[in-house]
Parts: structure tokens; sequence; C-alpha cells
């Protein structure tokens, strides 16, 4: 897929340019998303390149993950990342994570719904998946604002630096945002013996 750009009132969703190699590096140096992402750790400058430069460009190519700098609407400094990596047909995984001293201003909930109505709109995507680290409390309260159901723990669900751990996962319908679903959904119902 040919990258895109994205907006809402105050961001702009943008595929990542190699000059984003320095606003990656200096972010990715906070320890919160060294611990609570997949990135590298440490993380050096050759890591911000390589992401930058191949890992990212090559993910929009492959049509396997999309990947966007969040940054103000009107220009300044990078925000944030987020994208959505393929988890089968109809099926994406959102990630990001938000520089330190942007947190707090509802930049990343911005962003990712946006995103989540992209994938839905544009790319028939049925269920966006979310998942975190159990602990990652900061995480979960992005999605749950999005509109995320979190539907319980998965054991084991999770590699990060070499480790297996259990993470939250949760799930954004069409349905949850209002939107139509490319596909019917027939959920449950409940039988006489429930």
């Amino acid at each position: 897929m040919e990258p895109i750009t994205l907006s809402t009132d105050r961001l702009r969703l943008r595929p990542f340019t190699p000059e984003d190699a320095d606003a990656v590096y200096d972010a990715c140096q906070d320890p919160d998303i060294q611990r609570w992402t997949t990135v590298p750790s440490p993380y050096g400058r050759a890591d911000a390149e390589l992401f930058v430069t191949r890992i990212a460009p090559e993910g929009w190519r492959l049509d396997g993950e999309y990947v966007f700098a969040v940054e103000p609407l009107e220009g300044g400094p990078l925000l944030a990342a987020t994208g959505l990596h393929a988890r089968g047909p109809g099926v994406r995984e959102v990630g990001y994570w938000l520089a330190k001293e942007h947190r707090g201003h509802g930049y990343m909930t911005e962003a990712v719904t946006a995103l989540a109505r992209w994938a839905i709109g544009s790319l028939g995507v049925h269920r966006l998946l979310w998942r975190a680290e159990v602990g990652n409390a900061p995480s979960r309260a992005v999605a749950e604002r999005v509109g995320f159901t979190v539907e319980g723990v998965e054991r084991a669900g999770l590699v990060n630096n070499g480790t297996v751990r259990d993470c939250w996962l949760g799930s954004l319908l069409p349905s949850d945002l209002g939107l139509p679903s490319p596909l019917p959904y027939l959920p449950p119902r409940a039988t006489p013996e429930d």
C-alpha cells in the first residue's frame, strides 16, 4: 500500500521519514517506552535509523504494518508513534507509544481513534485488537477511552526483551465506533440453559 496521511482536529498522522531518526531516538530513551513496548532495550541511534529507513517503509510496501508518526497538525515535534499490524484477514492490532513530555493531553486517544476509524472504513477491518503487558495502566486507559473492550488476560501473550509475559487483550468492533461492519456480526444468544 502507498503510505497515507491522516488528520484530526489537532494531529497529523504521517509516514515516518529518515529525518525523524533523532526524534525517535530521543523519545525511545524513555525507560517507560523501553519497559512497556517491544522497542530494543537499550535503544541506540542505529535502532532509530533502522526503524525510520527500513522497518516502517517496508511495512507499508509489504502491506503488513502501517506505522505513523504523530505530530501537531500545524507542525511541530514528534509526539508519538502508532501503527496497525496484520493479524489475519480483516483483523489488525494497534500499537503505540507517546513521548514522555507529551503525555496527559489526550494525543494518543485522538490518534488511535483516527487510526481505528481509518482501519475500519478504508481497510475493511472487522476486529481491531489491542494488547499490552499486564500492569501497563496508561496503555489500557488509552484503549478504554478509544472504546476497546478488555476481554481478559492472554497468558504468555507477549514477548518483550526475550521474556514471555502475560498481557491484557482488548478488541474494538466497528459498532463500538458507530460504524458499519464490512461483515455481518452474529453475537451468541443466550440459551434456556444459560
